[in-house]
């Protein structure tokens, strides 16, 4: 979906002002200083990035095949880099496989009466792993999953009103029952938190499925 996003440079003009003003008021306490940079790189030691993995074994089992197919809809809404909340939408999704392949076929409305049009190709590419491409997705996307949860890392392409910019996006997907997802979206440029996207996606199995035969 094409999201509208403001420039963090702000913030992070703000966090290395705030980072100098605290080495200059401690800069006559270097035991200070060491103290907590060892506390940091002993916690930081600790900590690892949270990967599919960790949901290993966790219910219901993700299963993109069971999850996205037939009639689905998402509701959800944008936010800037503030946690503002600056935008809310409803997509409609017919999700079809053929082969192992899946087509997500996704139309999108927002609350200003724009629409925008999506659709996925997800394509096995070993265990439990995908590779997704769309129209707006620089690239090829990367989708694993693992016990209830299913990761995406993918590059899009936002139409701004002058120009287009690359966004980095990290889906994480978390199938709480059996026809209920929710999705958190992480938005980074240059490595900077630029906004972030929650939604939740429903399965409607009472409707038909208009997928090729």
């Amino acid at each position: 979906m094409k999201v509208y996003t403001q420039t963090s440079a702000a913030a992070g003009s703000h966090y290395r002002s705030s980072l100098r003003t605290c080495t200059d008021q401690h800069n006559s306490r270097p035991w200070l200083i060491q103290s907590v940079i060892g506390i940091l790189a002993i916690a930081l030691a600790g900590c690892s990035s949270v990967t599919p993995d960790d949901y290993q074994g966790k219910a219901p089992a993700f299963e993109p095949e069971s999850f996205f197919n037939g009639y689905l809809t998402a509701h959800g809404v944008v936010k800037d880099f503030s946690g503002k909340a600056i935008r809310h939408f409803n997509a409609d999704i017919m999700g079809c496989w053929s082969a192992g392949v899946g087509t997500l076929d996704e139309d999108f409305i927002f609350d200003d009466g724009e629409k925008q049009k999506r659709v996925w190709t997800l394509t096995p590419d070993g265990n439990q792993t995908y590779i997704g491409t769309a129209g707006d997705v620089v690239g090829e996307g990367l989708a694993r999953w693992q016990g209830n949860a299913m990761f995406l890392d993918y590059t899009l392409r936002i139409a701004l009103d002058d120009r287009t910019i690359d966004v980095k996006i990290d889906d994480r997907m978390y199938r709480v029952s059996e026809n209920v997802v929710i999705n958190e979206s992480k938005m980074r440029k240059l490595g900077f938190g630029i906004g972030e996207i929650l939604l939740t996606i429903l399965r409607h199995p009472e409707r038909p499925a208009d997928c090729p035969s």
